[in-house]
């Protein structure tokens, strides 16, 4: 769960929440950091060396639910990660596609991967991410993302800012 259940999306307001993102400090240095609400618990982000990661948007618990229901749920999930990624390419130019695969794949190898990757999986951040930059007078790169840690998990839009090129893992297999 994060800090944003029971919030109905709003495009506004996740555009509002990535241009801060996008414009607040990012650590120097240090270790991979989850941080979350201090009476709930439900993560509200991660910092790490050079990137923060923070949720956009949460969707219903899919408990009980199958078929055409969590068809639903998924598309809803991507056409809002659509929504807010093409009020980003009108503001910073396209994005790219970077696949999340060969990360996870190195992940469960047991080789290292990148720490802004790495906190991705963390939160079950699976969805291949959508990537723009660096953006214009920032010199960060900003992203955009999908997932959810397990059947009955809500599905997850996350966005996060590096200071670090974003790009595809090699795969290592």
């Amino acid at each position: 769960m994060t800090s944003r259940a029971g919030e109905p999306f709003s495009t506004a307001r996740a555009l509002a929440d990535m241009e801060a993102l996008l414009m607040a400090p990012l650590p120097e240095s240090g270790p991979v950091v989850p941080e979350g609400d201090p009476g709930t618990g439900e993560w509200t982000g991660t910092r790490g060396a050079g990137f923060r990661v923070a949720p956009l948007w949460e969707g219903e618990p899919l408990t009980g639910v199958y078929g055409r229901e969590w068809t639903d749920a998924e598309e809803a999930a991507e056409a809002h990660l659509a929504a807010v990624a093409e009020a980003l390419d009108h503001r910073w130019g396209p994005h790219r596609g970077v696949p999340m695969g060969a990360a996870l794949m190195r992940r469960q190898d047991g080789a290292p991967v990148d720490p802004l990757f790495g906190a991705l999986l963390d939160q079950d951040l699976y969805g291949d991410l959508a990537v723009w930059g660096p953006v214009d007078g920032t010199g960060r790169w900003a992203g955009l993302t999908v997932g959810h840690s397990d059947g009955d998990a809500p599905l997850v839009l996350a966005a996060f800012v590096s200071d670090r090129p974003v790009t595809a893992v090699d795969g290592g297999r």
